[in-house]
C-alpha cells in the first residue's frame, strides 16, 4: 500500500477526529473535541493511501519562542509497525527545521519509539508552565505516566 504524508485539509477533519477519539479511549493520545481539531487542523499532518483513506495523523504544534510539540500522532492500528508513524513525526520536524524552531518535545508512553528518532528524555521542570495547559483536561490527570522528550532541530544560535 502506497501512503503519502501531506498537510490535512478540510475534508481531513471528520476522519482526523475519529482517529483521535478513538485512539484516547485507551489513552494513546489526549481526546480532543472536533472544534479543535478544525481550530488546529493547519498544525496537522495526515497520512493518506492513493483513495484519500487516512491510516494516521500527527500535529505539530508551536508552544514557546524556538519550542513546538509533537501530539496527536495517531496510526490506525493495521498499519502499526510499516513507518507511519516513523514518517508522519520526521513531516513535523522538516516542518519544525523549515520554521525555525530548535526545539520539539513530546509527552509519551512510548518512549522507544521517539528515542529511536533522536528524541532523548528529560525533566519536565525545564519545559514552560504553558506546556501543561493540557494536562487538566487529560484522563490521567494528576497521575500522569507520560515521559517529557527533546529533539533539537539545529543548532542553537
Amino acid at each position: 500500500m502506497a501512503v503519502t504524508i501531506e498537510k490535512a485539509t478540510m475534508t481531513d477533519a471528520k476522519a482526523l477526529h475519529a482517529m483521535i477519539v478513538e485512539s484516547a479511549r485507551t489513552a494513546m493520545v489526549l481526546p480532543r473535541p472536533l472544534s479543535k481539531v478544525y481550530g488546529h487542523l493547519r498544525d496537522f499532518f495526515v497520512a493518506k493511501d492513493e483513495s484519500g483513506k487516512i491510516f494516521g495523523c500527527c500535529a505539530l504544534s508551536i508552544t514557546w519562542d524556538n519550542l513546538a510539540e509533537v501530539r496527536s500522532l495517531v496510526v490506525h492500528p493495521d498499519s502499526r509497525g510499516s513507518g507511519i508513524g516513523k514518517e508522519l513525526v520526521r513531516a513535523c520536524l522538516d516542518e519544525a527545521f523549515k520554521l525555525d524552531i530548535n526545539t520539539v518535545f513530546v509527552l509519551t508512553n512510548i518512549d522507544g519509539f521517539f528515542a529511536k528518532l533522536g528524541f532523548k528524555a528529560t525533566d519536565k521542570g525545564i519545559l514552560p508552565q504553558k506546556v501543561w495547559a493540557d494536562c487538566i483536561n487529560c484522563p490521567q490527570f494528576p497521575d500522569c505516566d507520560e515521559i517529557p522528550m527533546v529533539i533539537e532541530t539545529k543548532i542553537k544560535k
